[in-house]
């Protein structure tokens, strides 16, 4: 079993900035791809980013050139580094982890974008 604990939301205006953090309850292989879902109401869960050693980060259409994700193995952390926010950023920001075909999910962390 691993615990993801999200942190960094919040409220902040269109054009502003905010980062996540997601940090796991045990060591993390950095082979193991770790990755930002969100879910904004009456919407399903997507993709924001995913990272994993050896590979380019992947991003979502709408995040590519805002976004960033990084990852500090040592502290068994990713991070979500969100520039440039609209309104439409706006949700539940979910951290994810999959291990052997098991998805781990952290409890969210709302983000909303509103002026």
């Amino acid at each position: 079993q691993v615990q993801l604990v999200e942190s960094g939301g919040g409220l902040v205006q269109p054009g502003g900035s905010l980062r996540l953090s997601c940090t796991a309850s045990r060591t993390v292989f950095s082979s193991v791809p770790m990755a930002w879902y969100r879910q904004a109401p009456g919407n399903q869960r997507t993709l924001v980013a995913r990272i994993r050693s050896g590979r380019y980060p992947d991003y979502a259409d709408s995040t590519r050139g805002r976004f960033t994700i990084s990852r500090d193995n040592a502290k068994s952390t990713i991070y979500l580094q969100m520039n440039k926010l609209e309104p439409d950023d706006t949700a539940i920001y979910y951290c994810n982890l999959r291990v052997e075909g098991v998805d781990y999910w952290g409890q969210g962390t709302q983000v909303t974008v509103s002026s």
